[in-house]
Parts: structure tokens; sequence; C-alpha cells
């Protein structure tokens, strides 16, 4: 485990400027210090016990990306894509556990939009359970968007992001349906009067196409999907997610889920945990529901279907007026599939937040960060294939396993 402590406090942070570049690896540690919070507790079972089997992932290197590209190593994309943590577990086994700045094995990082697959897990408990019906329309649990845009759309629809609700994600653009959001929720200065708090913001947003269409990612389906799973079950989002997956995947700490004014929470990117419980999260996708302390969190058949999709889950993606470069992939249950086929899947947040899951190479990554703008390809994808490298080789050494007892060298 490397760790370097470097303590930064930067004066003055608030919710007018903790989003500035500068503040941005201080602030995505402290959210509870200067904006309100609510706990999810970590409950009372067992934690996962993860082995350790350290090894140099650093120097793997990338394959070329295009013909006469320098080389790249592991190493040197961590190094250059603002990294606060990054660590990889083979077959449960950590590998590599790195922390930079002040950040520790304790710290809470913000997750972002990592924040809409826990939620999108949420739901799937509740549809396992039978208290959530995904074929339902969202009326059926919320009478309050009888009159709103969303009428008429399904839980399914939300989970996949697939309503034809008006809702731009443009992070650069300060008039955005996000950063209106933001302002709603208390997380950015409010530059015109407008709805205060999660969900009278949610029934104001107008529809513009057909519900069911094809996919465009939109931060406010994952918010009324949270509103759906409180209203279905009865409870609140922090008890849910303690009841049903934080307290079920083995997580070492408690985590915590940014509220609004209400103390509703800021279900599409505001909860906040450990890089190492991100990692247990991210096995449930590796063995079929089952956590690492063998507990049920999510059916088979949950994971089963997120891995398939649906039957026009591809074409949605590929027609999505959106840029996701990711030719062949999908997005289904609040999850991001890459490439087509469902052998990696992942979870991902702006500002560079992402947990890989690798399933023939066994392997979950997870890696915390504060790049300086919200979407960067050229951060993005480099670390996509920096896991993508480490996983090729470790498939090598579980093809290899039966005929020798000596690991690969990676």
């Amino acid at each position: 485990m490397d760790s370097t402590n470097l303590e930064y406090h930067p004066p003055g942070v608030d919710m007018n400027n903790w989003k500035l570049p500068e503040n941005l690896r201080w602030s995505f540690q402290h959210m509870a210090e200067f904006l309100p919070t609510a706990t999810i507790s970590r409950g009372e079972g067992p934690m996962a016990q993860l082995a350790e089997a350290y090894r140099d992932l650093d120097s793997v290197i990338l394959p070329a990306a295009f013909p006469g590209e320098v080389p790249m190593s592991v190493g040197s994309v961590m190094a250059s894509t603002e990294t606060d943590g990054w660590m990889l577990l083979h077959r449960g086994r950590v590998l590599t556990e790195q922390y930079f700045g002040e950040m520790m094995p304790g710290s809470q990082h913000l997750l972002m939009s990592m924040s809409k697959s826990l939620i999108g897990a949420v739901a799937g408990a509740l549809h396992d359970s039978g208290v959530l019906d995904t074929e339902a329309q969202l009326t059926d649990y919320l009478p309050e968007l009888a009159e709103a845009g969303y009428a008429g759309a399904t839980v399914r629809q939300l989970l996949d992001m697939r309503s034809g609700i008006e809702f731009s994600e443009n992070y650069l653009d300060p008039l955005a349906g996000i950063r209106k959001l933001e302002e709603a929720i208390g997380w950015a200065l409010c530059k015109a009067p407008g709805p205060t708090g999660v969900y009278p913001y949610l029934t104001t947003l107008l529809r513009k196409t057909a519900h069911g269409g094809v996919f465009e990612y939109r931060s406010c389906e994952t918010d009324v999907l949270g509103w759906v799973c409180e209203a279905a079950s009865g409870s609140t989002m922090p008890e849910l997610m303690s009841d049903l997956v934080w307290g079920r995947i083995g997580a070492e700490s408690d985590a915590s889920i940014g509220i609004d004014q209400y103390g509703t929470g800021v279900f599409d990117g505001g909860i906040n945990a450990t890089m190492r419980d991100m990692a247990c999260f991210g096995s449930l996708f590796l063995n079929d529901g089952l956590s690492l302390t063998g507990e049920r969190v999510l059916s088979a058949e949950w994971i089963e279907q997120t891995l398939a999709g649906a039957p026009d889950s591809r074409d949605a993606f590929a027609a999505s007026p959106g840029e996701y470069l990711m030719p062949g992939g999908m997005y289904r249950n609040q999850m991001w599939f890459p490439y087509a086929g469902n052998d990696v899947v992942l979870c991902l947040g702006i500002h560079g937040q992402m947990v890989y899951i690798n399933r023939p190479a066994q392997v979950v990554a997870v890696k915390l960060s504060s790049w300086p703008l919200p979407q960067d390809p050229a951060r993005l994808f480099p670390t996509l294939r920096a896991f993508d490298a480490i996983a090729a080789a470790l498939l090598v050494e579980i093809q290899t396993a039966p005929a020798t007892d000596a690991p690969v060298a990676i």
C-alpha cells in the first residue's frame, strides 16, 4: 500500500468555489465540511477480508492505440490523470493499492455519478424482493408526476436512461439542466429564481420526445429513480442503501450522501465512499450478485439481465445524441458497457471516477480522481486502456494456471 500524505486545506472552500480545479482534490474528500450530508451505515455485518498479493502493476505497458503512439505505462497514466487513489483486485486479492496527496485508506471520496450505479443496485434489490416493478409507470409510485414531463415513463426507462425528458448534461453550460439542478439542491449559488430541492425541481421538467426512445445520459433520471425507490419502500435512501447494499457488501466504513435543503439525497452524484468499499461493490458483478463475504446482495437474475441488456439497448446507445466514444457499447441498469459484449462493465463519474469490472480476468479496479474538467476523453480512455492492459496480462495467468504454479510476470 503506497500513501503519500501531504495535507492541504484550501481556505474558504464553500458551495460557490468547491468545483474550481485548484480546490477539487480537497473538496472531493471533505464534502461534509461545507455541504450537508447524511450517513449510509455499514451496519453490523462482516467486513470483507481483502488478502494482499502486491505486484508492480505500474510498469505494465499499454498496447499502442495508433501507429507511432509514444508507449505509456500504467504508472504514467495514473501520474498524468490527477489520481487521488487507485487499486486493483484480482480474484478478491489486492494487487495494488495506492493513495496520493492527503487521501488515505479511510478517506471518503465523492463518487460523482458512480453514485448512480449504487442507486441502480438499490432498485435491483427492491425489484428482487418484489417491492419495485421495473415495468410499472412512475405515476404508480409517484402521483406527483401525473402532470409533469415524466408522466407515462416507466421505471425501466429510468434505469436505462431512455425517457424522453428535456435535460442537458452539458457541464460547461451554466444554463444547462445539470447546473440548474445543482442550484436547486444548494450545490451552487442560484443565478435566477427557481425551485428549491431535488423533488420540486424534478416536477418542473418537460418531455421533449416519446418515452422509451434512444439512450441519453441525464442525471435527473437517477434522481427520479431514487425518489421512486423511496416511495415504493417507504424508507429513505440512506436507510435503503444501508439495509440492501452497503450493509451487505462487506464494506469497512460508513458511506455518506449529500442532501438538499429538505434532507433528500442527491442520488445522481452525491455519495461519498472509500476506495476499498467501492472495490467490494464492483465485486458483485463478478460474483453474480454475491458479496466478498458470501452474502446475497443482488439476484443472479438481476446481474444476468444487466449484462444482457434489452434487445435494443445497443441500438439505443448507438443512436444517442451524445458523444460517448464507446462504439458497440450500451447502458443498462445505471451501468456502462464500453465495448461490444459484456466482458467489461463500468461505474463512471465526472472528474475521473471509475470502477472497472473485467469478468473474464476476474478483475475489479477503482480509480478516484480530481480532473480539472468534468469530462475529459484524454484522461478517461487511457485509464480504461490501463486497466484493460492489466486485465489482459492477468487473463493469461488464469489461462496458464492449470499448467504451472508460477505466476505470469506482468
